[in-house]
């Protein structure tokens, strides 16, 4: 299979300001990977390193096969980028800016932009000034996606949408993904990387500190413990052998019991809390 995406050790320093430092990761043909981590953990630095769009002090990228720096033009006409904040030229209309993007790609994307729309509900004969937040997210989705790439990013692509647009937004992006494409979707909305996510990598303070699947990272020793002991409600993660809680509550009446598997959010609090906690 394919690797879509190759990082190797890609450092980026910003003086006083943190960027990013040894981070390695790949990502295969068809995987949907969530990148994340909360604002400033150094995800979008990471994404504008591939793009291309700042230089990066150490490491190398290589992304559908052609090196970050080299081959800067075979890159981009390979992916459809959403960046995390949507501007447009205010006096212009949808239509026009859908024009405008499929041009600068020097492709007819009309059929595609249209069947977009209308799943996102979009009328394209509206004015970029008269959209919100969220409809411009709408239009630079559509922009991202109307010339059919094999590769996706998106950096925060569902904030500003509401949830049925959202649903619609990840219904799509499944079905680019089996007709073959791939995408990296970087997120701090936990449940999307639980609901639609193959694997993910979750950033810390500009370190990448560790990358499996969502299975893998949620079928740990921990496990979420739900119960009614001699009357009282308890909610609460148990690390040890189940052995020893089974000797615990020997002697207690036990009214009901669940054990689960973590949620990602626990998982991703375990590995984003300080070191001293």
């Amino acid at each position: 299979m394919q690797t879509m995406i190759e990082i190797q050790n890609l450092t980026k320093n910003y003086g006083k300001h943190r960027g990013v430092e040894n981070v390695s990761f790949d990502v295969k043909q068809g995987e949907i990977f969530g990148f994340l981590g909360p604002n400033g953990a150094g995800k979008s630095t990471t994404i504008r390193s591939m793009l291309g769009l700042i230089k990066y002090e150490k490491g190398q990228i290589r992304i559908c096969g052609y090196d970050a720096i080299e081959d800067h033009e075979a890159i981009m006409k390979n992916i459809g980028y959403m960046p995390s904040e949507a501007w447009f030229y205010p006096g212009m209309t949808i239509r026009e800016i859908l024009k405008l993007a499929a041009d600068v790609r020097k492709t007819d994307c009309g059929e595609e932009a249209q069947k977009l729309c209308e799943r996102l509900q979009i009328d394209t004969g509206r004015k970029i000034s008269d959209l919100s937040l969220g409809n411009r997210k709408k239009v630079s989705i559509v922009c991202a996606m109307q010339h059919k790439p094999k590769l996706f990013i998106f950096d925060e692509p569902t904030s500003g949408l509401d949830p049925l647009i959202q649903n619609t937004f990840f219904e799509i992006i499944k079905e680019y993904v089996r007709e073959g494409a791939t995408c990296m979707l970087s997120t701090h909305v936990l449940s999307e990387v639980q609901n639609y996510c193959d694997r993910i990598g979750i950033m810390k303070e500009g370190k990448l500190i560790v990358t499996d699947t969502v299975e893998n990272l949620t079928q740990t020793k921990t496990k979420r413990i739900r119960m009614i002991r001699d009357g009282e409600h308890l909610d609460f993660l148990y690390k040890k052998d189940l052995n020893e809680l089974y000797k615990e509550l020997e002697g207690h009446n036990i009214e009901d019991i669940l054990i689960e598997e973590p949620s990602i959010e626990e998982v991703f609090m375990h590995y984003y809390r300080k070191d001293n906690e």
